[in-house]
């Protein structure tokens, strides 16, 4: 790893975000260009930058690869206990049917030698003894959904593969508890050992009671350690301390030691004030907990009272809820023949033509060029820039554009402006730009609020074997996630992509704080996937709304605002008490995270990651899911007592599911995301989300021209009506054809027309 250099005293005194700018500007550049660097010193810091990042990011992957390669070891383990289950259960039957003869014979005679004859009898017509036993052992082996014997077969394929990872990893421990790292010592010390025991000390306390059973071996009256079972355990709890901070990568990104990224406290101290007074947040630990508890204490009773009047709401007698279905709002009069008359009326486009319109009211393609920021030095770059973004917007990939593109249009000069010209970066800047256009507009505003957005995550197949694939549970399909985050008003905000193992709340948060559109969201919405207890407790503290739409809300727990709050009629919904103390005595360690989320300092993804269910023994952990837990039960109490709630959460979570059905139209050049690259994929995602604003703010131009002069020809126009369009129509775009776009024929500049009728402030 550090064979060439360790960068890392040379960069001391450079910022972090500079050494990654540096990196990726040395990146994009081919090696005939950075021999042309003249500038004294800036090659070797351009080389040095991108040694330092490659190999950070190479430490990033490779943690990532050992946490992929336990996962799936774990899961075919399981799967193989299903099916061996699944083919057991014939001798399941078998054995209870000798079961069944041997009460029989018990009840038939009082005579113990004639029964024992009887039984010796059954056991051998039914193969004997030692078959018999060996059909028992095979089926108590698996009890209880034990997997663990089923792991070795799995793992040993790829077991030095695992050693050798290790060996270029600087494992650390981030608390005092150093036993996981004792074991992986013995581990790696018998790495080639051929013994099955082990006669070594270890205290096993890092490991579940059905782990160290499976490990600890008796063996002459002596405990000894099952070496394969060990080593197992070992790489198992790796990946788990990893992905919970509980041990880090030194010289690693996502996986160094997250403490050492957090402001010092005196720094937060400072900006401790303003911060709580802008979220109206108290800055006393017992104040804030006071304020919580009486605010859960008054919405608890509030419900209570209004249970007799809320029709909607049943509660059985175990506590479950259940929440009648709401009934459809009706559709406004006229509508279908208000869309039939809009279809009429929109002109026809092709969907470069839509970016050149775009790119002409916006000029989204400035921020596209060399990382060094000199001259583009391509000929009719803007027109290059257009074909590029099309082409790798629609998932069409160099080739296929350049085959139907004017002949100055080829291959290598679409791959060489996506390698140099345009990073991740560059494309959310060109979008923030085509969504200050949008918002000028009054259309969207009767669509959505914008201060509200909607998150959440689409499949996107891969080629296999590259690092963010893995097969599906929910799709069946091996790929990644595209994870969405867009306003009410349809424009899309952000976007990422991640790998399918991972809970979509670790990255719900992120979408927010790294929105550059110029909308201020404080409310966002999401299924069953986009929240957790952590994620609403780091949510609240970050001044966001977290409005989930969860599938299994009826099986969430109601916590009680103290042990003695008892309820007339909402009394069974309560199965637990809030743990104040807790919150308390952590909220420190709490507002330390979130100042430096706030400062940049941390994303809270990498933070979430870190805070999941693995974290048990992270006091952090437990003091966000216990904040959490009562936010979590302050959304559940509004949710089955506010019908008006149910229903806005409902209206705009189906608007991301048009979105992606509108991302899958816009990606017409196929399904799969061809490089094995997670930058390229990651960029592959916002080319696609650039492309779907610049059709969103075409059609909302055109939307809003055609309404005036519907109203201007006497047909009905009212706001209900014209709240049911949406800048995701595509009826009237063109996809395909000769590519060719004539960048003389301009449109008029952007003048954004008043709808035919008021429109309410949306603030």
């Amino acid at each position: 790893m550090d064979a060439i250099v360790d960068p890392r005293p040379l960069l001391g005194e450079i910022p972090h975000t500079k050494i990654r700018q540096f990196a990726a500007e040395a990146k994009a550049l081919e090696a005939g260009d950075l021999r042309d660097v003249c500038q004294p010193g800036r090659r070797h810091t351009l080389l040095l930058c991108l040694l330092h990042q490659t190999q950070t990011e190479t430490r990033d992957q490779l943690v990532e690869m050992l946490i992929r390669r336990m996962r799936r070891t774990r899961n075919r383990a399981i799967e193989r206990l299903h099916t061996l289950q699944k083919n057991q259960r014939a001798i399941e039957e078998e054995l209870l049917a000798v079961f069944g003869q041997v009460l029989r014979h018990a009840g038939a005679t009082d005579a113990d030698e004639e029964f024992g004859r009887n039984v010796r009898q059954v056991l051998i017509e039914q193969g004997g003894i030692e078959t018999l036993g060996a059909q028992f052992h095979a089926m108590t082996a698996y009890h209880n959904d034990n997997y663990l014997p089923l792991l070795w077969p799995i793992h040993s394929g790829g077991r030095s593969t695992l050693f050798r990872l290790i060996g270029l990893l600087t494992l650390e421990s981030a608390s005092a508890d150093t036993r996981l790292l004792d074991a992986l010592e013995i581990v790696l010390q018998h790495q080639r050992s051929r013994r099955k025991l082990l006669d070594v000390t270890l205290d096993l306390g890092f490991t579940s009671q059905r782990w160290q059973a499976f490990v600890q071996q008796r063996h002459d009256g002596e405990v000894l350690l099952d070496r394969h079972a060990l080593e197992l355990c070992v790489f198992m709890y790796l990946a788990e301390a990893l992905q919970s901070g509980d041990l880090y990568v030194a010289g690693s990104g996502a996986y160094d030691d997250y403490r050492t990224q957090l402001l010092p406290w005196d720094e937060c101290d400072r900006r401790l004030k303003d911060y709580s007074a802008a979220l109206k947040l108290p800055t006393q630990p017992s104040r804030f907990v006071s304020e919580l508890r009486d605010k859960l204490e008054e919405l608890a009773r509030t419900v209570d009272a209004g249970f007799p009047d809320n029709s909607a709401l049943r509660i059985d007698q175990d506590g479950t809820p259940h929440l009648i279905r709401q009934v459809a709002q009706p559709l406004p009069q006229g509508l279908q023949a208000f869309e039939q008359a809009i279809r009429e009326r929109m002109p026809e486009r092709h969907l470069l033509d839509v970016l050149k319109h775009v790119q002409h009211w916006s000029s989204f393609t400035r921020h596209f060029g060399p990382l060094s920021g000199s001259d583009p030095k391509l000929e009719d770059a803007t027109k290059r820039y257009l074909f590029a973004v099309f082409g790798f917007g629609c998932n069409l990939g160099v080739n296929q554009t350049a085959r139907h593109a004017p002949i100055s249009i080829n291959r290598h000069s679409l791959r060489r402006i996506n390698a140099q010209h345009v990073t991740v970066d560059k494309l959310v800047a060109a979008s923030a730009d085509i969504i200050r256009e949008y918002s000028r507009f009054e259309l969207p505003m009767l669509w959505g609020k914008p201060n509200v957005a909607i998150a959440d995550g689409t499949h996107m197949e891969l080629r296999e074997n590259n690092l963010l694939g893995e097969q599906h549970i929910r799709y069946g399909r091996y790929g990644g996630i595209a994870y969405h985050h867009i306003s009410a008003t349809y424009i899309a905000l952000f976007s990422n992509f991640i790998a399918c193992g991972v809970w979509e709340a670790v990255y719900i948060l992120d979408g927010l704080l790294q929105n550059r559109s110029g909308f201020e969201v404080d409310t966002v919405h999401a299924d069953t996937h986009g929240q957790s207890e952590p994620v609403f407790g780091l949510a609240y503290l970050l001044g966001i709304d977290l409005l989930p739409r969860m599938r299994t809300w009826n099986d969430a727990e109601f916590y009680r605002p103290y042990a003695g709050a008892k309820y007339a009629h909402i009394d069974a919904l309560f199965t637990k008490t809030i743990d104040w103390g807790l919150i308390e005595t952590h909220w420190q360690d709490m507002m330390q995270v979130v100042l430096s989320i706030q400062a940049g300092k941390v994303l809270p993804s990498m933070l979430l990651r870190k805070l999941g269910s693995r974290s048990r023994k992270n006091r952090l952990y437990l003091t966000f899911r216990e904040l959490g837990r009562v936010m979590r039960t302050l959304f559940l109490l509004r949710f089955v007592s506010e019908a008006d709630l149910r229903q806005s959460i409902r209206t705009e979570t189906t608007k991301i599911e048009s979105h992606n059905d509108f991302l899958d139209w816009i990606g017409f050049g196929g399904p799969v995301i061809k490089s094995g690259d997670p930058v390229e994929q990651l960029k592959q995602v916002k080319y696609m989300e650039l492309v779907a604003n610049a059709v969103m703010l075409q059609n909302v131009v055109d939307l809003t021209d055609v309404l005036a002069r519907m109203a201007e020809a006497g047909l009905p126009v009212t706001p209900e009506l014209a709240a049911k369009t949406a800048p995701t129509i595509r009826d009237h775009l063109r996809r395909f054809g000769q590519f060719d776009v004539d960048m003389n024929i301009l449109p008029p500049p952007l003048q954004p027309r008043p709808l035919p009728f008021p429109v309410d402030d949306p603030k």
